[in-house]
């Protein structure tokens, strides 16, 4: 006779086991290259140059190894015919908690924020979840790479560029550590007491300079002679200048601080939000400081702000020669995650705003290919790089714009996702419908 105690460790051992396709996504990662294949006749968009009509791509092993208007077909090589087709380098979302983050609701499905306030030994890519059904979606729209990064009040942790394809986060992972994420404007407290302010922003100041005068004072330790700190651990690579500090900062006080800061500790920086940007944009300039703006659908800062200041930051940025990639809805957002799909339309956004098509374009390819460090490897199309490439039926800025196929490294990635399979099955069921009616 089997006991209850057997009958409820069966029961919760089902649950498990049967439970994972109701919240993971069905999409198998795609299987290595094994021939070369050739995209012939379309329009290819290198970015790093003019665009090439009628133009061929050749990859093999992952790795783009030709590209012009009359490529060699090699033996054995797969030849897609791609005539009226638009051959363009992978998306890249420039800030986000996708894989971090599920349904916004839930807290079981949110990884983004860590407990405490200082967590500079945080690393958002052991958490990233390879199976959320939010990564097939973002890849339908083209992006094909991730900087996944976590959230938080103060010291948010440190952040990677993920491929957006993979079995595990480890075969995701293009770049990790990419940066360590600081809330820089948690340094300027909003409140109606200057005073009162002006005191809290001291405590942050002080506070931040004490981590990083432990960190360097721990990077001069005796071997063995100092217990191991994970948190002082993690800071050394940024003070050794090897990864930036990527700071969120919208309003110019808190942008120009955290640049006079960098500069003062001899940091590589990065802004992120950067709605005030060009107002110190001789600053931004000067230092070679790059901008990740954080979308253009959004709400203008304060109640005198232009209606369209969001809108027309990019072209603003790019007059006043600051360097700038745009990124959709990051983790500043309810939905963030879920609309990572809608990059291209922050971009398009900057169009109609004056903004050139082939620069908005780059800020979504090898703008923050180079700003985040990975332009060796992505962002273009260029012998050598890694064959992640998508194919479009119409320009990337058209609203109707469909992905006809996508490769990661030369990897085929499924382009379903639970948006597909939903909009089939309500074709069949109302097709259905309809025929039961006519009859």
């Amino acid at each position: 006779m089997i006991s209850l105690r057997t009958l409820f460790l069966i029961s919760s051992v089902s649950t498990f086991c049967f439970s994972g396709p109701l919240v993971a996504s069905d999409q198998v990662p795609g299987a290595p290259q094994t021939k070369p294949i050739l995209i012939r006749g379309a329009t290819l968009h290198p970015v790093s140059r003019k665009s090439i009509v009628r133009g061929s791509i050749l990859f093999d092993s992952g790795r783009i190894v030709a590209i012009g208007k009359k490529v060699d077909v090699p033996d054995g090589a797969v030849v897609i015919e791609a005539e009226g087709k638009h051959v363009y380098p992978g998306l890249i979302e420039s800030y986000t908690d996708l894989g971090l983050r599920e349904i916004s609701a839930v807290d079981a499905t949110a990884d983004h924020t860590e407990f405490g306030s200082k967590n500079p030994n945080v690393r958002s890519w052991v958490a990233v979840n390879p199976d959320s059904e939010l990564i097939p979606v973002a890849r339908a729209g083209g992006v094909l790479l991730a900087h996944v990064a976590p959230a938080g009040p103060f010291v948010q942790g440190q952040s990677a560029v993920m491929q957006l394809d993979g079995w595990t986060a480890n075969d995701m992972k293009l770049l990790a550590p990419a940066g360590l994420c600081v809330h820089w404007s948690s340094m300027h407290p909003s409140e109606k007491d200057e005073a009162k302010a002006a005191e809290k922003q001291d405590e942050k100041w002080q506070e931040f300079d004490a981590w990083i005068e432990r960190a360097k004072r721990y990077a001069k330790r005796e071997p063995h002679a100092v217990a191991t700190d994970l948190r002082l651990e993690s800071l050394q690579r940024v003070i050794n200048r090897e990864v930036p500090l990527i700071v969120s900062a919208d309003r110019q006080a808190a942008i120009e601080s955290a640049v006079l800061y960098a500069m003062k500790q001899n940091l590589r920086l990065i802004i992120y939000g950067g709605f005030d940007a060009t107002s110190c944009s001789k600053l931004l300039k000067q230092h070679d400081v790059a901008v990740i703006i954080a979308g253009t659908h959004r709400l203008p800062l304060r109640r005198d702000d232009p209606y369209d200041a969001a809108y027309t930051l990019p072209e603003r940025l790019r007059k006043a020669g600051v360097r700038f990639a745009i990124a959709g809805e990051g983790p500043g957002y309810p939905d963030g995650a879920a609309n990572v799909r809608n990059l291209t339309y922050h971009a398009a956004c900057a169009i109609a705003y004056g903004l050139p098509s082939d620069v908005a374009l780059r800020s979504i390819t090898l703008s923050p290919a180079e700003i985040l460090g990975v332009s060796d490897r992505t962002g273009s199309l260029e012998v050598g790089k890694d064959a992640t490439i998508i194919i479009t039926d119409d320009p990337w800025y058209e609203p109707q714009t469909n992905v006809e196929q996508a490769y990661i490294q030369g990897r085929k990635v499924d382009l379903t996702s639970k948006h597909t399979m939903l909009s089939e099955k309500y074709k069949k069921k109302y097709r259905q419908g309809k025929t039961e009616v006519e009859q």
